[in-house]
């Protein structure tokens, strides 16, 4: 069988936590984008020590390792599109900014979430991440994905009092956001799903399944499968509409290895 042309496999990266039981985040990523057909590179910004059933302790990675990882792979490889998924500390997020700036010709996808509640960050002023995240990294996104409940809780907090903190996802498009998808955004009466919200253009709406594995952050599978799309050269629209259906599929497959959360099973059956 020959080798395939490389110039034909998608090549993402990824910037985010290292979660060692699989469950989420870098080493689950990876898995998504070989299943997707992609080869995705990794960069971590911290290492957190958990299992299935949560996050313990969180170890943050200096700011010039992640710069210097980032750069070595951006400098060697042919990379079609970034994800950018949680972050932690105002320093990281600025040298993400940086990056995301030097490279501004490749897509980015901005995953919003919330951090997790664990005594390493409590030396963190939550409102300076949350504001870093605004400022530096939001304007630079081609694509935001974010649990739509978490906009209206950074707005209650008075955290988008410098935009319209009455209309949260109006206040990401005044920061800079083009497009903004919602996950667990209300469709009607006991329905939730996703909502694209497009600054000065139409959006969409898609069902989106109640998922049974990765309940905290299905956005963030979500988010990969979209850069994946991105990295092969789709324009967001069309990657947006490929990416609910194959996002779905694999919330389907699922185990439960462990005391916790099951996970997403990408195994051959």
């Amino acid at each position: 069988m020959p080798a395939p042309d490389p110039a034909s496999i998608p090549l993402p990266l990824i910037f985010g936590p290292f979660d060692p039981s699989g469950a989420s985040h870098l080493p689950i990523d990876a898995v998504i984008c070989a299943g997707l057909g992609a080869h995705a590179g990794t960069v971590a910004t911290a290492i957190h020590v958990q299992d299935t059933a949560g996050v313990e302790t969180i170890q943050r990675l200096p700011a010039e390792l992640i710069d210097d990882q980032a750069r070595c792979l951006l400098e060697d490889i042919p990379i079609g599109a970034l994800k950018i998924g949680p972050q932690y500390d105002p320093e990281s997020i600025a040298t993400l900014a940086q990056i995301a700036a030097d490279y501004s010709n490749l897509p980015l996808v901005l995953q919003l979430s919330a951090p997790p509640l664990v005594p390493d960050l409590e030396d963190l002023d939550p409102e300076e991440t949350v504001g870093a995240l605004l400022e530096l990294l939001v304007p630079q996104a081609h694509l935001v994905v974010v649990d739509a409940r978490l906009p209206e809780q950074w707005a209650g907090q008075g955290l988008l009092s410098s935009a319209r903190a009455g209309d949260p996802v109006g206040a990401l498009h005044e920061f800079g956001a083009p497009l903004v998808l919602c996950c667990n955004a209300p469709l009607g009466p006991g329905l939730n799903g996703l909502v694209l919200h497009a600054h000065d253009q139409a959006g969409g709406r898609w069902p989106w399944p109640a998922p049974r594995v990765r309940t905290g952050d299905a956005e963030s599978l979500l988010a990969t499968v979209l850069c994946c799309l991105l990295a092969r050269g789709l324009a967001p629209a069309d990657a947006i509409a490929q990416a609910v259906p194959a996002a779905t599929a694999l919330l389907e497959r699922h185990f439960h290895p462990g005391m916790g959360q099951r996970i997403l099973r990408h195994a051959a059956s």
